[in-house]
């Protein structure tokens, strides 16, 4: 099995493509290093990856690359690759996501359409759904995304579909809901919380605090895109959710115990494109694919803490 990993320096992609060496298979990795965030951490994820002899990487722009000589001979594709990052989506740095979360998304399903691919697994995201109160959310449930961010991975989500109706190209969307565990982004919230609590460093709060998330480990995750591609199941979308809704102040109190020390809270306005409450229905992964999460939220937090002590800069 030879499988193409886009993304596979982030977070996602980098242990999507340990777990498929893992178990035996040949992974080629792409990604762009995109300044989102530090190369070196990036760097620092291919780290087990580049050690690897199943393990070939391309360092690349996916609307620079020859898509079609890159997915010759590949058996499954998962698209991780986007610009991340609810608040930056507005004003003038909106054409970068559309150029990666668009655009370099239809022009790998162009390519994808002629190749020979057995799967084509896209990385979506809860922020489709937006300010919709039908909790919790089904994949039938109207996407009303806030952001331009979720904007983007909606309309990316249905060039997906489009590809699958059109020219029988075998896709599954997962929808992601707030991913966290080891090597998470230094932009999401449990890494600045964590970090400022070891710090004794204020944590801000958009908000009051009160606002929930279904938090989702990165092994869960791993395996929600490896089910979808061994699946004989074409054209669906799912959630992908880790069944830990819990608010965010919930989860802080959760660290504190863990850490052993107190957080120091400051409370300030909403941000925009910030998303009240998320909350995933995963009954029809569970009866579809077999999907079932396997860490809960406090099991998670242990192993991301403990990653994040290992870094210089946290403690």
């Amino acid at each position: 099995m030879i499988s193409l990993v886009t993304g596979a320096a982030g977070f996602i992609g980098s242990h999507l493509a340990e777990e498929l060496i893992r178990k035996g298979g040949q992974v080629v990795g792409v990604d762009s290093f995109t300044d989102y965030y530090s190369r070196g951490i990036k760097e620092n994820n291919l780290e087990y990856l580049r050690e690897q002899e199943g393990f070939t990487f391309i360092e690349g722009d996916l609307l620079d690359l020859d898509l079609e000589k890159l997915l010759a001979g590949i058996d499954y594709c998962f698209h991780q690759a986007a610009q991340a990052g609810v608040r930056a989506s507005w004003g003038k740095y909106f054409d970068t996501y559309t150029r990666c979360n668009i655009l370099a998304t239809q022009r790998l399903l162009e390519a994808a359409k002629e190749s020979r691919l057995k799967k084509f697994v896209f990385a979506s995201s809860s922020s489709v759904y937006g300010d919709n109160q039908d909790m919790p959310l089904r994949e039938d449930s109207l996407p009303r995304p806030l952001s331009p961010y979720g904007v983007t991975k909606l309309a990316a989500e249905n060039l997906v579909s489009l590809y699958y109706k059109n020219y029988g190209l075998p896709t599954v969307s997962l929808r992601y809901f707030t991913v966290f565990g080891p090597r998470q982004r230094p932009d999401m919230a449990f890494h600045k919380f964590i970090k400022a609590i070891f710090k004794d460093e204020e944590i801000f709060i958009y908000g009051d605090g009160e606002q929930t998330r279904d938090f989702t480990f990165i092994s869960d995750i791993v395996h929600a895109n490896i089910l979808a591609a061994e699946s004989e199941l074409s054209g669906e979308i799912f959630n992908i959710g880790g069944g830990s809704r819990i608010s965010l102040k919930g989860t802080i109190k959760i660290l504190e115990e863990n850490i052993g020390r107190q957080a120091k809270l400051r409370c300030v306005e909403s941000q925009r494109g910030d998303m009240r409450h998320t909350w995933a229905d995963i009954s029809r992964v569970k009866d579809l694919l077999g999907y079932k999460p396997d860490v809960d939220l406090s099991q998670g937090l242990v192993q991301e803490i403990e990653w994040l002590k290992s870094l210089p800069d946290t403690t």
